[in-house]
């Protein structure tokens, strides 16, 4: 039977759901908790958190026929899977041409505003751009899938500094090319380049400038997933992982925390880590194999506390009042599930069919899954598993890599389909 668990406790208004924990000594100290970016609306990868969670409230809760209102589109954006970011009137998303890897801002009505190159395109498998761009105080910072770091001003699109962080810290790309959004916090911008000469860095984010490199890691890559902070005690941890670890590094200087094996066979790490209480949860979903494994954080320590066969891919995954959900290809469960958060265990909400594979946020009680295929739908969790209380297609026979996560703003929700933008309006 399924437990009543579609409540959500906190977890929009500070972006971190709560659980019951099992030691009493837990319960008497903080939890960790996730450290918000300094500037306001979406203004980075999955949201000022980092979660794929939305504090707006007075949204629609089921769509009209045909989906919501669409209120504009951009189209020659260039060829990307990579999301939108909303800070204010600004929208900023990325885009590869013929012969570039193009930023472009748009104004939150759609007018176009300026455009700015950042290197080279990524023509191998699966061509198009990959990182979105993070934002704060005025300055837009962006990785391309070659390595290379810009900051570029948010207002003009003239470039302030770039660095190619790969041949900096002596580290090699990857299959599908680097895929990282860059984080920023304070004065600095943190990447992982998983090199030779640095696991995780920290650059000044007014100048490029080198702060501080955590140490290799032996035999360690970069993976296709991007970094989160959170607050543990009193230190500030970024989170990630590699081909064959994660890792907690302390953002203050760079030393590494703690670091625990898992190797993902064909180095498919591509979905960012997620907290909830105090529990780090991880996925990865090389063919043929797949995981989704609990990290239970100590003082300065962690170790696993479960792990389950399931395949969720670069779809992510949201965590609501202690509950992992995602889109899972393969393992103990198929279709979109739910994960406990302290136990691993696993239900289905929504069966394997036309509605499965795909990415997630949340807001204002509602799940916003968009298909691989194109079909954006909303999603109420009833205590029998979703409920579709709307949707639309947004490409029409255009294959199976609609994989740009959604993104909520200012009552709005922007769905990106490679070489065109679409803003919706979704609030009451």
């Amino acid at each position: 039977m399924i437990r009543r668990w579609i409540r959500v406790i906190g977890c929009a208004s500070v972006g971190v759901c709560p659980v019951v924990l099992s030691r009493a000594a837990d319960a008497q100290e903080p939890a960790p908790s996730l450290v918000r970016s300094a500037a306001p609306d979406w203004p980075q990868w999955r949201g000022p958190s980092r979660d794929g969670i939305s504090a707006e409230t007075g949204l629609l809760q089921a769509w009209p026929a045909g989906g919501p209102k669409l209120l504009w589109k951009a189209s020659g954006i260039g060829r990307g899977y990579s999301s939108p970011i909303v800070v204010a009137d600004g929208v900023y998303i990325t885009g590869d041409t013929d012969t570039e890897l193009v930023i472009s801002a748009f104004t939150l009505d759609g007018q176009p505003r300026w455009k700015a190159a950042n290197g080279a395109p990524w023509k191998k498998s699966y061509p198009g751009a990959r990182s979105s761009c993070s934002f704060d105080d005025g300055k837009l910072y962006h990785m391309n899938a070659h390595g290379s770091l810009a900051c570029l001003d948010a207002a003009t699109g003239d470039k302030v500094w770039s660095v190619n962080v790969l041949e900096r810290y002596e580290a090699k790309n990857i299959v599908w090319g680097i895929s990282e959004s860059v984080l920023v916090q304070g004065d600095r911008v943190f990447a992982t380049p998983a090199g030779a000469r640095g696991l995780m860095v920290a650059l000044d984010k007014r100048t490029g400038a080198p702060i501080w490199a955590t140490p290799a890691l032996d035999g360690e890559q970069a993976s296709y997933s991007s970094p989160i902070l959170i607050q543990a005690g009193k230190r500030a941890l970024l989170v990630n992982g590699g081909s064959k670890n994660v890792f907690a590094v302390d953002a203050a200087t760079g030393a590494l925390v703690w670091q625990m094996p898992h190797v993902d066979p064909k180095n498919t790490v591509n979905t960012t880590p997620v907290l909830s209480g105090r529990l780090l949860l991880f996925t990865d979903s090389s063919r043929d194999y797949g995981a989704v494994f609990g990290v239970r954080l100590g003082d300065d320590s962690a170790s696993r506390a479960w792990t389950r066969e399931l395949k969720i891919g670069h779809g992510g995954t949201v965590c609501v009042d202690g509950r992992l959900y995602g889109s899972s290809s393969r393992g103990d469960v198929t279709g979109w599930v739910g994960v406990d958060a302290e136990t691993g265990q696993s239900i289905q909400v929504s069966p394997a069919g036309d509605l499965s594979d795909g990415s997630a946020i949340f807001a204002d009680g509602r799940f916003y899954c968009l298909t691989v295929r194109g079909l954006m739908t909303l999603q109420e969790l009833t205590v029998a598993g979703f409920r579709t209380a709307g949707a639309f297609r947004l490409a029409e026979g255009q294959g199976q890599d609609a994989w740009a996560h959604p993104v909520l703003s200012q009552g709005r929700l922007f769905v990106r389909y490679h070489d065109t933008l679409y803003c919706y309006a979704v609030r009451r």
